[in-house]
Parts: C-alpha cells; structure tokens; sequence
C-alpha cells in the first residue's frame, strides 16, 4: 500500500507546552496543532487556515518578517483519525497564529520529518482521507499533476486570461473555498479563472486537462453542501462564472429564454417585468442562485408545489464544456422532443461533475395574480394535515409555507411590519388564479379546509401591498431565525419525503430538536413533503449537537422513503447517505456514468458520489428503493 502524499511547504518549528515529544508546525497555509507522541494519542486535526501576512504575530521580544505568500499549490490539509474540524467553519473563528522563525535548515529538517512521519503513521494504518477529512480504504484513480504541473498551468492560464481574469490573491482563494453558508470543511483553490463565454471555459478545461488540475465551478456560492471548496489536498482551478450573467435571447411568443450560467433568476424576472413581458421563471431558491447553479443541485423553492423543481421541464436545454474539452448542446428548443433519452436530465443535479454549463434555455411561464393569507395552528402536525388535505381540493395554490412556533416569535421580533401573530405554528398561502374572483374562492375554500383542522385566526391580505409585506416575512425568515441568540450561527439543513408522512416527520424532528438544548427553528415547503431546519450554535460542542441532530433528522426522512436532500443537493455534505438512500446498484450506476465522461476524475472531483460502495450485506432494509 502506497502511503498518502502530503505536500507542507515553508514549515517553520515552534516549540510547545504539551509534553517532550510533541511538536507544532506552523505555516502560512497548514497548522499542525500537535502530533501528541507521533500518534501515540489520537491525532488532533490540521486547522486550515490562511491568514493575511498581519495575522502572524511572534512572541513577545521577538522580532520577524511575515513570511511570504504561499505559492498557489501548496495546499492546506487537514487530517484526523475518526472526525474533522476547520478554522472559520465553526464559532471557534481566530485566524491568528503564532510565528517564531527558526533557522531554515532547522525548519526544513524538521517539515521533512514531520513530513515523513505523518506519511508513515498513514500509510501502516492503511489510511486515506475522503473530501470531508475522514479516513476511508477506498483507493481513488484519480492522479492529479504535480506541483511544477500546477505552477505551468497558472502562467498559462495567466497568459490566456491576463490581469484580473486570473487570481492567485490569498483573499480571493479564500473566500472561494470556504463559506459562511454552511460548516463543512474548507478547501482552498490553487488558482481563480473568470471567463466570459462558453470558448474561455473550453481553453481553461483543456489546460486542466494538460496538467491533470481539478476543476470546480462556482458562481453565487448559495449553496450548503459545500459544493464549490477546492479539493482538500490538490487545491485546482476554480471557474467562477459570475461574469457569464447574460441573458442571450428572449422567446416571448415561445415561453423561453436563453441565458448564460451566471445569470441570476432574480434579475430575469425583473428584466422581464421592466420589458412588459408578463412572463416568469417560477423556480424560487436563495435570492443570489443563479441559473447554471440552479441546474447544477437540482435546485427549487416556495413554487415547488405548484410549478416543479429543477428536474422538471424548466431546463430545456443546456450547453456543456465536458472534461475532453468538447462542447455539447443537450438537445433542441423545442417544447418537447422524443429523440433519445433526456441528455440535459444528466447534467441536472450532477453538480459539475460530469460537464461545466454554460448556457441554458429555461422555460417560463404566465404571471398571475396572486394573494397572501396567514393561519394559525395547535401544532406542526395540525398544520401539516392541513396542508396534505388543502393540496387535494385542487385550488389555485402557489405556495404554501410551514412557520413554527419559534419563528412566529422572531417574526413579532424582527419584522418591520406593523402586525404581532400568535407565537404558534403557522401556514402562510400563496394563492393564485386567473382573476380576483378565483382568487376569492380558493380562500374561502382554504380557510374551511384551516378551521376543519383546528386552525385559527386566518388573515387574508386586503390589497397587493399587504400580501406583499406578508410574503417578505416568509422570505426573510432565515435572518429572522438567526437573530434569535445573540452571537450563533446557523446550521440549516433539509429533508423531503412523501406528503403523507409530513406530518410524523415534522412532529417527531420537532420533539428531537426541543430534547437537544439548542434553539432551533423549523420552516417547511410542506406542499411537497418538503421542510428545512435551523439549528442555531454558538460553541463547537454545540455544534457538535446540531450535527447530530442533523443526522439524525436525515435517518428519519430515509427510514419513510423520503430523501436526504429535497433541493439543496448532495456536494460534501451528504454524500455519505446515498448508498442507503438510493441502493448500491444505483450509486454504481451513478459511477460508472462518471468515470466514462470523466475518466482522469478532475471534475469537481469528491463531491456527490461515496467515497466506497458498501457491500449489499451491510446496507439498511431502507439502502434500495421500492420497486413496483
């Protein structure tokens, strides 16, 4: 067994407090907290981090020179036997360290062996470390280039996109690789690349190609799965998109648009309204998603139950940079085609794995009238029998949104709007139809269908600009939850299973997370099964809590045939639950499509697919689903 190759450039000895034996190494890019007894003791984690040159700070009557930025390879790595924390991923945030400089030959002589230990201890315990920093047996094929490779790619890259379009800036690596939206480990890219059309992204996949560099894809960085970080010991070539945002064509009269991958679904519907178009893209997530993103994760939102998720037909088409370099447009404009299977269904939810997008024709839609109404219940399970039962009666529903009792409370708190709600579990409509009057009809039907199920205190908007207040609560009602402990954050999560087991799963998570001691928050697309959970944390072993509980959350939504995702995707995060969520079969399946459009595994490589198949034996009863 060959053991793992760790690069740790530029170390520099400190001496420690923890005992003879024990040794710290610092570095720009790499903290090696302690190797207690060279692994007699459980190993600590290598805290990533890259901090600016000030953050290095000597001790006291000591004078030295920040040391020079790392070069774009030298990638920082974070290990642990059983479990992996990150610098700036939890409440735990300094990135201070300190520098005590050393002889260079006493620092170099000692990276070596530490260097050299730490590829010992890993290759006799047969380990090797997953994207999330866990061990894992599974031996990847994938072989990455070198440091030299690396360092030629980037001049070249330098060369074709000059100035800004390329960056190695620490700051700029940085804030790609990591994210305030979630806490999954960080990873920093080796280099940044902004191209402008579908031909510079193909010029930057053949360079990667050339010197074996990981390619990640990355635009309004919404995501929670950690689908954008680098990879954790390879760094590679981030392709930021975000300059890509153009809408290309306009098909009224045909209800579809063209748009570049950045383009954000926001400002289409806005460049629609201000063109008089009365059109709309009705697939709704976090406000910055853009397109290509959107299509990436396989995304949705409020509309979900009325118009769909990404998977339905609102992505006609797409067209694709694959590894090789060659460019594809999945098929034609038309509405419908029955011309072999659907090749743009392959790039939905794939997230950049097999193919960077880069343009895409979505599908659009008439905008009707709409109206808001509020009510009141019990309970979550109440309020979610009600929704299956309103559901059923066939009315003109757009969206309809589960609001528990704790964010009812930061609503009163937070909002702007002149009103106070009972602090009670409650369900907020958006009703659509062709005219006023349908729109009459649908809540009366509703707020009937509410009381039958011990609703109360329904509230429907008198006017367009109290429904639109109202609905700017739901919307805001993420940063409504966050304010409610001074001083947390947030771990939001999500789950999706058949509308009829909403109800158990929604009372039985909420029981789990009022049992747990942190604050936590409930909001729910309930019209399609699905719900999402805010878990607030202040301290890592509050956070520690709230992973659980995430887990645990995950293995219930599973244990009803529901799934570990509803719509914010898979990336880092979950990947671990797909063998038992989708069968061994289907996941080998999922592999086997991989590896033949992307043999060398450079594509956003450790995301989406587990690390190792387990065998059949030793998957759940849930592992494989139902078949018909």
């Amino acid at each position: 067994m060959s053991p793992t190759r760790f690069f740790l450039p530029r170390l520099s000895l400190v001496p420690t407090t923890h005992g003879r034996n024990n040794i710290q190494l610092i570095s720009p890019s790499v903290t090696l907290k302690t190797i207690d007894n060279y692994g007699k003791h459980s190993m600590s984690a290598l805290r990533r981090s890259l901090p600016s040159p000030s953050c290095f700070k000597p001790p006291n009557g000591i004078s030295a020179a920040p040391p020079p930025t790392p070069p774009p390879w030298s990638y920082p790595l974070q290990l642990t036997r059983g479990h992996a924390t990150v610098a700036g991923s939890g409440p735990s945030n300094s990135r201070n360290h300190s520098y005590w400089p050393w002889p260079w030959f006493t620092g170099a002589l000692l990276a070596s062996a530490a260097s050299g230990l730490l590829g010992y201890k890993f290759a006799v315990s047969g380990l090797h470390l997953d994207q999330s920093g866990n061990p894992s047996s599974a031996h990847s094929t994938t072989h990455f280039g070198s440091p030299t490779d690396f360092n030629k790619c980037i001049e070249e890259l330098r060369g074709l996109f000059p100035g800004d379009a390329t960056s190695t800036d620490p700051d700029d690596l940085e804030a790609h690789g990591f994210s305030e939206n979630d806490y999954h480990p960080g990873a920093v890219h080796s280099v940044i690349v902004y191209p402008q059309s579908t031909e510079d992204v193909v010029q930057i996949v053949k360079l990667a190609t050339k010197y074996r560099m990981p390619v990640v894809p990355y635009a309004a960085a919404t995501s929670l799965e950690g689908h954008t970080r680098g990879h954790p010991t390879a760094g590679g070539i981030c392709i930021d998109l975000t300059h890509m945002d153009k809408i290309l064509e306009i098909h009224a009269e045909d209800s579809d648009l063209v748009c570049q991958a950045g383009a954000r679904w926001m400002d289409i519907n806005e460049t629609l309204k201000k063109k008089g178009i009365p059109l709309f893209f009705p697939i709704d997530p976090a406000p910055g998603a853009t397109i290509g993103g959107m299509l990436s994760t396989g995304c949705s939102g409020t509309n979900a139950v009325r118009y769909g998720t990404a998977k339905g037909e609102w992505f006609l088409n797409a067209t694709v940079v694959l590894p090789s370099g060659e460019v594809i447009k999945t098929r034609r404009r038309s509405r419908k085609s029955a011309a072999g299977f659907d090749a743009t269904k392959l790039f939905i939810g794939a997230e950049g794995t097999l193919g960077i997008v880069t343009e895409v024709t979505i599908r659009l839609t008439p905008l009707l009238p709409t109206t808001v109404a509020v009510a009141h219940f019990p309970n979550v399970y109440k309020a979610t029998e009600a929704v299956i039962d309103v559901i059923n009666k066939g009315v003109g529903i757009q969206c309809v949104e589960l609001l528990d009792d704790n964010l009812m409370r930061a609503t009163n708190k937070y909002s702007s709007a002149n009103r106070r709600w009972p602090e009670k579990d409650s369900l907020y409509f958006k009703f659509q139809g062709p005219s006023q009057e349908s729109l009459k009809e649908t809540a009366k039907v509703v707020k009937q269908v509410v009381e039958k199920h011990g609703g109360y205190g329904f509230t429907l908007a008198r006017d367009d600009k109290e429904a639109a207040s109202l609905w700017t609560d739901r919307k805001n009602v993420l940063y409504y939850g966050l304010s409610l402990v001074e001083g947390s954050k947030g771990w939001s999560t999500d789950v999706c299973v058949p509308v009829s087991k909403l109800p158990q799963l929604v009372y039985e998570t909420k029981k789990d997370l009022s049992e747990i001691g942190l604050v936590s928050t409930i909001v729910g697309h309930v019209g399609d099964g699905n719900f999402h959970a805010l878990l607030l944390f202040r301290t890592e072993e509050e956070l520690v809590i709230a992973r659980d509980a995430v887990h645990r959350m995950v293995e219930r939504a599973i244990a009803m045939d529901g799934t570990c995702t509803g719509e914010h995707g898979v990336g880092i995060g979950k990947k671990e639950y797909l063998i038992e969520e989708l069968g061994v079969g289907t996941v080998k399946l999922m592999k086997t499509i991989k590896q033949a459009i992307d043999p060398l595994g450079l594509f956003n490589p450790g995301k989406l697919y587990p690390d190792e198949l387990a065998s059949p034996s030793s998957v759940s009863p849930h592992s494989s689903p139902k078949v018909a």
